[in-house]
């Protein structure tokens, strides 16, 4: 899939998260699916957010700080993790300690293992 500029997506919840309001969104997120594929979240502290049934696919999260962050209900396919902190995260399954790494090392986008 081809390589995807970061968006600033239109969306109450993710203005919340720009202005490092981590509580305001985990208090206004409806139950069920988020979409926030493909938004901008470089740089951004997100260590409190609650990630439950976040679709974070080909997101960015250059230099974020992800610390202690529980992804492993969340979508993070084809997201970007160059340089982020991840210290403590709980990642999908789906995904390896090389291919987080890789990401982490060099900003590859996550591929999930199939089946």
């Amino acid at each position: 899939r081809p390589m995807s500029r970061p968006a600033l997506l239109e969306s109450a919840l993710y203005t919340l998260l720009h202005e490092d309001n981590i509580s305001g969104f985990n208090q206004q997120r409806p139950p069920g699916h988020i979409d926030m594929r493909g938004g901008d979240f470089r740089g951004l502290d997100l260590r409190e957010l609650n990630a439950d049934s976040v679709d974070f696919t080909d997101a960015y999260f250059r230099s974020a700080d992800l610390r202690g962050l529980a992804l492993r209900n969340a979508c993070i396919e084809g997201a970007s993790l160059a340089h982020a902190q991840i210290s403590g995260a709980y990642f999908p399954v789906e995904l390896t300690a090389d291919e987080i790494l890789m990401s982490v090392n060099f900003g590859t986008r996550l591929r999930y293992r199939t089946k």
